[in-house]
């Protein structure tokens, strides 16, 4: 790329957000907002999607597609590479998705 105003804008607030994101209890503050966001979407999809009962499988299917790509994005990589904000907050969000959807199952369930 080349070395504009714009650009050098930009890598001087990643760099920023990289130090500000270094501090453990900021990073484990986003990956808890990132489960409990993962939570709510869940909900929200599971309890919208139920509504019209016409598009039920279509939605299942595309969200186990999207959850298998996180997946594929999170453990194919290496060990340390894993430890990328992006990649930890994804596969939080992830988590909290499928945790909602294991108790919107069992709220259906009983």
């Amino acid at each position: 790329m080349q070395n504009t105003r714009l650009n050098n804008l930009f890598d001087a607030i990643a760099r920023q957000l990289n130090q500000w994101f270094f501090n453990p209890w900021r990073r484990l503050s986003l990956l808890i907002i990132s489960f409990l966001f993962g939570f709510f979407l869940g909900s929200a999809i599971s309890t919208s999607a139920g509504q019209r009962a016409e598009l039920d499988i279509y939605v299942a299917a595309l969200l186990v597609f999207l959850t298998e790509i996180s997946s594929r994005i999170f453990y194919a990589r290496p060990f340390l590479a894993r430890r990328a904000l992006w990649v930890e907050s994804l596969n939080f969000l992830k988590v909290g998705f499928i945790y909602s959807l294991f108790l919107e199952a069992f709220k259906l369930g009983s």
